[in-house]
């Protein structure tokens, strides 16, 4: 076996944080949740541990999202949470410092950008490197972005959804909008909210969505029973929800998704244009694994769309794959040493 030169990637989702490492894969996935404690402001848990704490915890324990929408919302705590990670990725009898790559979604500024590169060298970094996360997604998903041929990619998170076409290694056109995973979660507790006058929590939410969520209308509908706290008599109580109703609570986060795409399909140059045509659209990221999302896209846009095996992991594959062949990916790289 070679020497073992430490090197990780960093998928640093707003839901979600996974760690690769060339040659060994995703050796962490776990959420980007923070438990820090209200009177001495000290971090008492990171990731799962957590996650458990979130909507279960005393007044003085508050669970963080350091993450806002993809991009770095308390810097501190977003520190702490990647020096957790790096340490727990290379175990505790590591001394070298790692070269890490991670991905930042395609809309941030060069502010939001530095943030990241400085909060990955304080957390123990030798060199830090960010990359745009529709790159490291279509890298992830076997896509030769290094070709003159336009691609088209759409992944779909927990905080923001990014469109983006690639060609020769490069972003040609993209856009990134903040309506995504949490923001279809929150859709379904407010529709439970206002025809249930049920409340139920992120983690049900995400439930429904997951079982019987759809992005079109179904003949054979899928359907659930929910358990959460009536906000008339506040007792708890069950209902049973269809998935139906679902598709037309999501209305308009998926209009909004939709509609993104078809803003970057607009600014494509027309010989690229011609070759998403052919090629399709590739959707990655958690997200996009919402029951017929891709028929909807295709409805929509007139574009057949296919969701990237792995989706949720492909952009976490890709900082591996960027990782072992820095040279070739130097373009679309950004780098501090």
């Amino acid at each position: 076996m070679a020497p073992f030169s430490k090197k990780l990637g960093i998928d640093l989702g707003t839901a979600n944080t996974l760690v690769f490492v060339p040659g060994k894969g995703i050796v962490l996935n776990e959420p980007s949740v923070v438990a820090v404690s209200e009177q001495d402001n000290r971090i008492l848990a990171v990731g799962l541990e957590a996650k458990k704490m979130i909507g279960r915890t005393p007044d003085n324990i508050i669970a963080y999202r350091p993450m806002k929408d993809g991009v770095i919302a308390d810097y501190r705590v977003t520190e702490a949470m990647l020096r957790y990670y790096i340490n727990k990725a290379l175990g505790k009898w590591n001394f070298t410092k790692p070269e890490v790559m991670v991905s930042v979604p395609a809309g941030v500024t060069s502010t939001e950008r530095r943030a990241v590169i400085e909060a990955t060298i304080k957390a123990g970094a030798k060199n830090a490197y960010v990359v745009k996360e529709p790159i490291l997604a279509a890298i992830g998903a076997g896509i030769p972005i290094q070709e003159a041929v336009g691609h088209m990619i759409v992944d779909i998170g927990g905080g923001t959804t990014d469109v983006a076409v690639i060609s020769l290694g490069g972003i040609v056109a993209s856009t990134s909008v903040k309506v995504a995973g949490n923001k279809i979660d929150t859709a379904i507790i407010d529709y439970v909210k206002k025809t249930f006058n049920l409340s139920i929590g992120d983690k049900t939410s995400e439930d429904i969505k997951i079982q019987i969520g759809s992005a079109i209308p179904l003949e054979e509908e899928l359907s659930m029973m929910i358990k959460g706290r009536d906000f008339v008599t506040g007792l708890p109580r069950s209902v049973e929800i269809r998935t139906n109703e679902i598709v037309k609570c999501l209305a308009k986060e998926l209009r909004d998704m939709i509609q993104a795409i078809k803003v970057v399909l607009q600014e494509t140059p027309p010989e690229l244009s011609a070759d998403i045509i052919d090629q399709g659209i590739i959707m990655t990221g958690g997200s996009s694994m919402l029951r017929n999302l891709p028929e909807l896209v295709f409805r929509r846009t007139g574009v057949k769309a296919v969701l990237a095996e792995d989706a949720l992991y492909c952009v976490a594959k890709g900082t591996g794959i960027a990782l072992e062949h820095l040279d070739t990916y130097k373009k679309s790289i950004i780098s501090k040493r």
